[in-house]
């Protein structure tokens, strides 16, 4: 067996091993290293390569930015942001029909801001906003479906950390990409709008609203969303002008929510402890995943898969656009039931190679930046693709009463939405680069 048969053939195994529950890092890890044993013939030079690639993987100052964004998600919770910015936009929106949904969109955008995980976002708005759409009557269905697509918007909206884990990979400008992310993040936000809006048409039984809110309530109820607001300016803002690193805005994040936890009594000495460990853990958890593919990856190298494909997709003579879009599917399928770091961390090496040799009219950086938008987009679109969305099933763990097959109804909608907006992306590639252009 040559050494690209060998390669190709990690792929099933590794899905297999993954699908059968194993821990998706020390799934690569393991197919790595006995893949690069078998190229190599001997251990030895695994040895040496595996104290090479753990020094270079966690010596690089941009992964110090993953706990940072990690501590802000335990930070943001303690101190009830989340709560905080539904309960904002619930009190402008909440006594239009559909307006109670609207709202949790529109919280989970806010709380997408300052947290950089799709999966923390669905969960933590959930456990704030469920309950508030049974008390304005609306269906099982459309309430989990509408927070599991939110969820999304927590690796869209900058910061993401799988977007910096992208800019590692590809060795792209992680501010520059944060800031690509924003206009595609604001369409999926208004995308999901719009199709509570015409949901709330189609069955009104469906959907419930609120009795509207004094003018004075609405008022107290947005400046209580200010430390959001400060935090997102400060850090995003300071990242874009240039006057400190990602890394640094991250810090600057993490202490500034840190204080607001603190003056709203959440954060004290047993639950600072909680936030560590939590931190920890994911952390752990992610670095994990990033050494095991680290591992793989230079299995793959060895093999020279990487190259080969690259040359096969260039000498067919097909359109780029078609290769861009059967990557975009496959990411899509791979989305069903893997995370989408995993997914960043096992196919970013294979396929960027592929795409970055055709001709797509863009400057490399350009489309780097633009490739790694649409990546992000259709990984998403994964987490809510039934039948095994991770998205729908933290959504439903919290709604036990509501039945996984509603909430497969009610997301279809929200799912032709991201695939509308995906391909206007796809076409018009200026959309997503116009506020980077500026």
């Amino acid at each position: 067996m040559s050494n690209i048969e060998l390669a190709l053939w990690s792929f099933p195994l590794l899905l297999f091993l993954i699908f059968i529950r194993i821990p998706i890092g020390l799934t690569m890890f393991a197919v790595g290293l006995g893949g690069a044993w078998v190229v190599y013939g001997s251990y030895m030079p695994i040895l040496s390569q595996l104290k090479q690639v753990t020094f270079s993987t966690f010596s690089s100052y941009s992964l110090s930015v993953i706990p940072l964004f990690l501590l802000i998600d335990q930070f943001a919770a303690l101190g009830g942001l989340s709560q905080a910015l539904f309960k904002a936009a619930e009190a402008w929106i909440g006594h239009r029909k559909g307006g109670v949904a609207m709202a949790a969109v529109g919280a989970c955008a806010g709380f997408g801001a300052i947290c950089g995980s799709s999966l923390a976002t669905a969960a933590t708005m959930g456990q704030v906003a469920l309950p508030e759409l049974k008390r304005a009557g609306y269906a099982g269905g459309i309430s989990t479906a509408c927070l599991a697509a939110g969820g999304t918007l927590g690796i869209l909206i900058p910061p993401s950390v799988v977007l910096v884990i992208y800019a590692i990979l590809t060795e792209q400008n992680i501010a520059k990409l944060f800031l690509a992310a924003f206009v595609p993040g604001l369409l999926a936000a208004l995308g999901y709008m719009v199709v509570i809006a015409i949901y709330a048409r189609l069955k009104p039984e469906d959907v419930g609203s609120l009795p509207p809110m004094p003018m004075k309530d609405r008022i107290a109820a947005t400046i209580k969303v200010w430390p959001v607001m400060v935090i997102f300016l400060v850090v995003v803002g300071g990242i874009y002008s240039g006057l400190f690193t990602p890394t640094e805005g991250a810090a600057i994040g993490a202490f500034g929510t840190g204080l607001s936890a603190w003056f709203s009594g959440g954060l004290s000495r047993k639950t600072l402890l909680a936030a560590i460990l939590g931190t920890a853990v994911a952390t752990g958890m992610i670095f994990m995943i990033v050494l095991g593919a680290g591992v793989y990856n230079t299995f793959l190298a060895l093999s020279q898969l990487p190259q080969v494909a690259a040359n096969s997709v260039a000498d067919w003579g097909v359109s780029p656009m078609v290769v861009l879009v059967v990557i975009l599917l496959l990411y899509v399928g791979l989305g069903c039931f893997m995370d989408s770091l995993s997914m960043i961390l096992l196919t970013i090496p294979v396929f960027f190679p592929i795409v970055s040799a055709l001709d797509f009219g863009l400057p490399p950086e350009e489309f780097a930046i633009w490739f790694g938008i649409l990546v992000l987009i259709v990984v998403e679109v994964g987490l809510i693709t039934p039948p095994v969305g991770m998205n729908l099933f933290v959504i439903n763990s919290l709604a036990r009463d509501t039945p996984i097959a509603q909430t497969y109804r009610a997301i279809l909608p929200f799912v032709a939405s991201d695939f509308v907006r995906t391909a206007i992306l796809v076409a018009f590639p200026g959309i997503t680069l116009f506020v980077l252009r500026l």
